[in-house]
């Protein structure tokens, strides 16, 4: 089944850690979670023009016990994906403002 990036990459991931890593070249994203290092790659490259990925880190990140009232239950499942970007690689617009 053929992804488009914009199946692939679902949104940006915005914490303060994911911000420190900004200075790095390192971008976080919520990804698919059937997609390799290699789509992730693609779709990153496909959706920002003039940027270069150099690694892909990828984390399954569980779902946690949630509990409101006498409700139980968990939060989703999903996986994460923290993007290097190589010295010489355009910054991706989105996250120019934020810092």
């Amino acid at each position: 089944m053929i992804k488009t990036a914009h199946d692939i990459i679902v949104r940006p991931v915005i914490t303060e850690k994911s911000m420190a890593a900004m200075a790095q070249n390192k971008f976080t994203f919520e990804v698919a979670k059937g997609a390799t290092k290699i789509d992730i790659k693609k779709a990153v490259e496909e959706l920002y023009e003039g940027v270069k990925v150099a690694k892909v880190a990828t984390i399954s990140v569980r779902g946690r016990a949630k509990r409101v009232g006498r409700h139980e239950g968990y939060t989703s499942a999903w996986k994460k994906a923290v993007v290097t970007l190589t010295s010489d690689s355009a910054k991706i617009p989105f996250f120019e403002g934020l810092n």
